[in-house]
């Protein structure tokens, strides 16, 4: 029973000290960021415009998509996709909020990274972004990317 105990101690402050990083992590200058600029695009009209935008040509690329390039609107539905993805790219709040949003993620994978590999170093730690720590170049071997050789 002694053992049981022990274990609920070690649990408990565990979860403690997660809660306390949690708090930390929170208190940071990159949620702040994140949070200002996620609230400055929900804001803004040209934004949302954007978005609506997309929301429908992307509706519109994936009908077109079902049928694959046989479609006879397929390259004109992924022209119109593509160039609202760049409208978004040269918004200045969406190019912050993007920003902002990677920065956090980038953050958060660090501090992943951190317990995971304070544990072991072989245990794999989830990324939203391709990191090239493994020796790996962007894209891999098995999706036409450049390949080092390192990959597996």
């Amino acid at each position: 029973m002694a053992l049981m105990e022990a274990n609920a101690l070690d649990m408990s402050t565990i979860l403690l000290q997660a809660y306390e990083l949690g708090d930390w992590i929170n208190g940071s200058v990159e949620v702040a960021e994140y949070l200002q600029a996620k609230h400055e695009m929900e804001h803004d009209n040209s934004v949302k415009e954007i978005i609506r935008s997309f929301a429908k040509k992307k509706e519109l690329f994936e009908e077109c998509e079902r049928f694959g390039h046989f479609h006879p609107d397929y390259n004109s539905a992924m022209e119109q996709v593509q160039k609202v993805q760049e409208q978004m790219e040269q918004n200045q709040v969406w190019s912050r909020f993007n920003q902002a949003e990677h920065q956090l993620d980038d953050l958060l994978y660090t501090v992943s990274k951190t317990i995971a590999h304070s544990v072991s170093m072989t245990i794999k730690v989830p990324s939203n972004v391709m990191q090239p720590d493994n020796g790996c170049s962007s894209g891999g071997c098995s999706t036409g990317g450049g390949c080092s050789g390192k990959c597996g």
